[in-house]
C-alpha cells in the first residue's frame, strides 16, 4: 500500500514514510493510493473477532511495511491501557446505540488512535535510530491523548499547542499537569485554528521541518483517521448482529471532519448499503454543517461554546473529502484549497452539492440545545452525556430511521466537562483519574499566537 498526497505533488510513499512525514511535504494530506474493500466472506470472519483482532485484520488492509507480529504487539501494547475489555464498548439507551469511545487513559475518544500512533513512533525512531519533535494543536482533547501517548517515550520530544483559557479546565489540567521532560505545554493567546495555522504554516516551512524532524499528530496523520475507521466496523459488525440487520446509521459529533471522515473511509471499507447515514453534528461553529446543507464552505468567527473540542472554523480534514468530491483531481484540490486559503469561502457545483447530501447528512445544535440534550437523556435513561456526545445525541434522536439502527458516538468522559454537566443534572463527582489531577503542579509556556515565536520556543527545546 502506497500514499499520495491530496495535492498530487509527491512521490507515492509508504506507511512507515507516511507516518513521519505528517502533513505532505506539498502542504496537502496523505491517503491511500487506493481504498480496500472486505467480501462478505472475510467480513463473516471478522464479526467474531474482539476488538484488538479486529484492528489488525483493518491496519494489515493498509499497513505492508511493518512485520505482522511486530503490528500485531503495538496493536495489543497500545489498547492495554484501556479500562474497558471491550476498548470501545456499546450501550444501547432510548432505542440508541451509544459508541463509548472514552475508556482510555485521558477519557477521550482521541485515545484510541494516539495510544497507537506514539508507539508506532517509538518502533520506527527505534527502528531508525532518528529523533523526532512532535508539533501539534489541540481544542482540548488531541493534547492530552497525544502527550499521553508519547510522554516519558525515547527518542521524542513534543510540543503541544491550545488556546489559552479555551479549553475546559479539566482539559488544561491533564496537559499540563505532565511534568515529563518531553513534554512541552505552549498556550496561545488566540484561537484554535490561530494555532492549527501556525503548526501548517511550521510544517510548510520544509527546511525548519527537516532540521528539527518534526512528526505530526493532529488528524493531519493518515494513521490517526486509520486507527478510528476500526471503530465504525466494530460497531457495525456489533449492531448488525444484535439487530439483524444490514444497514446501520451513525451520528458524529466533529468540527475537524477527522472523525466523520474516519467513517466514510470505513463505509468504503465495507460497501456502500452497510454504514448508511453518516449525521455530521456540530456545535454553533457550523462551518461542516453549512457545507452540508447550503453546498458552502466559508469561515466564521470562533463562538465559545460548552463543546470547546468543537470550536473550530477550519477543519483540517476536510481537504482528504474534497479530494474524493473531486474525483481524485489533486490538480483541482489544490487550486480549491488555495481558493479558500484566500478568499476564505469555496462553492460547488448542483452535482457536487448533491454528491455532498448522499454522502452526509447534518444538524446544527445550539448550545441550550445541547445542555437541554442532557438533561432529557439523563432523565429518562440515567445515562450523562458529555456536551460533545450530546451535540451528537441530539442530532441522532431527530435523524434517527424507523427500523434502521443509529449509533451515536460519545466521544468524551462527562467528568471532563463538569461545569456544562452540572448547569444541566446538578454537580457531577468527577471519576478518581480526574480528581487526582487537582491541586497537581503543572507546567505550562504562555505565549502569543505567533509562528515565529513558536519557533524560537521550539528550536531552543527542541530534541536534535
Amino acid at each position: 500500500m502506497k500514499y499520495i498526497s491530496t495535492r498530487g505533488g509527491i512521490s507515492p510513499v509508504s506507511f512507515k514514510e507516511a507516518v513521519m512525514m505528517g502533513l505532505a511535504t506539498d502542504g496537502g494530506l496523505l491517503l491511500p493510493e487506493s481504498l480496500p474493500s472486505v467480501d462478505e466472506p472475510r467480513l463473516a470472519q471478522w464479526q467474531s473477532l474482539n476488538y484488538q483482532d479486529l484492528a489488525h485484520e483493518v491496519f494489515s488492509l493498509f499497513i505492508d511495511d511493518i512485520d505482522s507480529r511486530d503490528l500485531k504487539e503495538l496493536v495489543e501494547r497500545s489498547y492495554s491501557t484501556f479500562s474497558h475489555p471491550e476498548i470501545t464498548p456499546l450501550t444501547k439507551r432510548d432505542n440508541l446505540y451509544i459508541l463509548e469511545l472514552f475508556h482510555g487513559p485521558t477519557l477521550a475518544f482521541k485515545d484510541v488512535a494516539l495510544q497507537f500512533l506514539g508507539n508506532v513512533f517509538e518502533y520506527l525512531l527505534k527502528e531508525s535510530g532518528n529523533t523526532m519533535n512532535i508539533l501539534g494543536a489541540t481544542s482540548g482533547d488531541t493534547g492530552s491523548a497525544a502527550i499521553y501517548g508519547v510522554r516519558g517515550k525515547e527518542n521524542i520530544n513534543i510540543f503541544i499547542l491550545h488556546p489559552h483559557k479555551r479549553v475546559s479546565p479539566i482539559q488544561e489540567l491533564q496537559m499540563t499537569s505532565v511534568l515529563d521532560e518531553n513534554v512541552f505545554n505552549i498556550a496561545i493567546k488566540g484561537t484554535f485554528d490561530d494555532g492549527q495555522e501556525i503548526v501548517k504554516g511550521i510544517f510548510n516551512d520544509i527546511d525548519f521541518k527537516s532540521r528539527y524532524n518534526l512528526g505530526a499528530i493532529n488528524s493531519i496523520n493518515w494513521a490517526r483517521v486509520l486507527a478510528q475507521v476500526v471503530y465504525y466496523i466494530y460497531a457495525y459488525l456489533r449492531v448488525s448482529q444484535a439487530e439483524n440487520t444490514k444497514v446501520v446509521d451513525f451520528s458524529i459529533p466533529t468540527g475537524n471532519f477527522g472523525d466523520i471522515f474516519a467513517g466514510f473511509v470505513a463505509r468504503k471499507i465495507l460497501g456502500d448499503g452497510k454504514i448508511g447515514k453518516l449525521v455530521l453534528a456540530t456545535n454553533e461553529n457550523d462551518i461542516l454543517s453549512r457545507f452540508v446543507l447550503n453546498g458552502e464552505y466559508s469561515k466564521s468567527e470562533v463562538v465559545p461554546t460548552v463543546s470547546p473540542s468543537m470550536d473550530i472554523q477550519m477543519a483540517s480534514n476536510f481537504e482528504r473529502y474534497l479530494y474524493y468530491l473531486n474525483d481524485a483531481d489533486p490538480d483541482k484540490t489544490k487550486i480549491d484549497m488555495e481558493t479558500f486559503a484566500s478568499l476564505g469561502v469555496l462553492s460547488f457545483s448542483s452535482a457536487k452539492f448533491s454528491r455532498v447530501k448522499n454522502d452526509f447528512s447534518s444538524q446544527r445544535v445550539a448550545e441550550a440545545e445541547t445542555v437541554e440534550t442532557i438533561r432529557q437523556f439523563h432523565e429518562k435513561t440515567g445515562y450523562v452525556l458529555d456536551p460533545h456526545t450530546a451535540v451528537g445525541v441530539h442530532a441522532a434522536l431527530n435523524k434517527r430511521r424507523e427500523h434502521v439502527p443509529m449509533v451515536s458516538l460519545a466521544t468524551a468522559h462527562p467528568g471532563k466537562f463538569g461545569e456544562a454537566v452540572s448547569r444541566a443534572i446538578g454537580e457531577q463527582k468527577l471519576p478518581e483519574t480526574l480528581q487526582d489531577l487537582v491541586g497537581k503542579k503543572t507546567r505550562c509556556s504562555l505565549l502569543n499566537a505567533d509562528v515565529n515565536e513558536i519557533k524560537e520556543f521550539i528550536q531552543h527545546n527542541a530534541m536534535v
